[in-house]
């Protein structure tokens, strides 16, 4: 949905089959809490994602990227997309990431997600060995076949080392391959390539945590990244401004208050915190026992949450 380099746009599209225009709006990609021997805290992951929904979320993205994916083992990942969907009960489209490099692996998760009544998948692209463009498109053939809900493309150069361009993702919307793609290459410019290439076939969702008001005033349907998994109501209050009251000045203020945040928690230095540890612990400040991120990664330095202390009280008539 990163970064000042690599914002995130999602586009929805329509090709053989209906648009999916469910995952319009605020889709919050939300976070996996871990107990402290890191097996899943199912209780308190349930009440957070309650408190998403109370929040203003239109939908919900869950065991994606900021959910931590890539730390489960398939069992786990089948486990807590289940725990999820089952307590959303429809109440808000829930859209699981199921990529994984093998298209093999891909499709299973796929299918369990769709029996356990997903309205859609988040899949990533083939990622870490860069297969060529003819197998990645041969990846999403698979998956079309063998499954009927929604598949969302994950169209991100930074994590996979490669991207599939306009003209490419035409191709794939023209044989009906993809639902809508998650792109992650660097500017909301991409926005205006895929309407100029795609027209009224697309639905728009910016996708990440350092423009998303340019993304909605260009056009954008939603947002679905990280941040509105920790600033919900915020996330909410912002699309609203943007698309129904469309009132530019009041926007840019409105972001401005949020803005020293995004300037610490967006970073690439392997010297500073990992975004995922920031998130949990604006969590935990906002009374959740989110816990830490799986090893690897882990807690802030003392000096990191004072920080982060301080830039959350500047920010409480927001949150």
């Amino acid at each position: 949905m990163i970064y000042k380099k690599f914002p995130f746009i999602i586009i929805l599209i329509k090709g053989g089959r209906q648009m999916a225009t469910k995952g319009t709006g605020v889709m919050p990609a939300v976070m996996t809490f871990w107990n402290a021997d890191e097996t899943y805290n199912e209780k308190e992951t349930l009440r957070y994602v309650q408190w998403v929904m109370d929040s203003g979320a239109h939908s919900i993205s869950c065991v994606g990227s900021t959910g931590e994916n890539i730390s489960m083992s398939m069992d786990e990942q089948k486990k807590i997309m289940r725990s999820i969907i089952d307590f959303v009960d429809h109440r808000v489209p829930v859209y699981p990431g199921t990529g994984r490099y093998s298209t093999a692996q891909t499709i299973e998760l796929s299918k369990y997600a769709q029996e356990c009544g997903a309205d859609g998948v988040l899949v990533i692209m083939p990622y870490y060995l860069q297969p060529h463009k003819r197998a990645v498109v041969n990846h999403f053939r698979k998956l079309r076949e063998a499954v009927d809900i929604d598949i969302i493309l994950y169209n991100n150069p930074r994590f996979c080392g490669y991207e599939m361009t306009p003209k490419e993702i035409q191709a794939m919307v023209d044989e009906g391959l993809i639902d809508g793609i998650k792109a992650a290459h660097g500017d909301a410019n991409r926005i205006h390539e895929l309407k100029y290439y795609c027209g009224d076939k697309l639905t728009v969702l910016y996708g990440h945590d350092y423009a998303p008001m340019e993304g909605f005033f260009a056009g954008a349907d939603g947002w679905l990244s990280g941040m509105p998994a920790v600033f919900p109501k915020f996330s909410r209050t912002l699309f609203d401004i943007c698309t129904i009251e469309k009132d530019i000045e009041k926007a840019r203020a409105y972001w401005t208050k949020i803005q020293p945040f995004v300037d610490y928690f967006i970073t690439y230095s392997t010297n500073d915190p990992h975004w995922h540890e920031v998130f949990k612990y604006v969590l935990k400040c906002q009374g959740f026992d989110a816990g830490l991120p799986r090893m690897p990664l882990g807690d802030l330095l003392p000096e990191e949450k004072k920080k982060i202390d301080a830039l959350l009280a500047d920010m409480k008539d927001i949150l």
